[in-house]
């Protein structure tokens, strides 16, 4: 399944690269509550988010940054990229289907990054 959001954002691709650490992402993402740990040389670490605790890996991509989550049950990934318009958040699970209130929560964690993007 695949989530989409865009959202206000005047910071060109290096900018968001540089905003969008691992050590900030509780700051940027409500949803996130707080960051474990984080090692700057691997770009990888752990978080508490709304559905527990899992690891993070972080990879600067052509236009911006891609989390994925290699523990997850359900393959969760999330980029965020320069758009004309401003920032597109992309979140993918490796499902097609999935209970309503998993996904009501995937649209949360997309809603509180673009509202964190907004704040940037």
């Amino acid at each position: 399944m695949e989530f989409f959001a865009t959202t206000p954002c005047h910071l060109s691709a290096e900018q968001l690269q540089g905003e969008l650490t691992g050590q900030r992402l509780a700051e940027l993402c409500a949803s996130i509550d707080r960051v474990l740990h984080w090692d700057a040389d691997r770009d990888a670490g752990e978080v508490y988010c709304l559905w527990g605790q899992f690891r993070v890996h972080r990879e600067c991509l052509r236009d911006g940054v891609r989390f994925t989550l290699p523990g997850c049950p359900n393959a969760l990934a999330w980029t965020i990229t320069v758009v004309p318009d401003g920032a597109l958040i992309h979140c993918t699970i490796n499902r097609s289907e999935h209970d309503p209130d998993f996904i009501e929560s995937i649209e949360e964690f997309v809603a509180d990054w673009s509202q964190g993007l907004q704040r940037l």
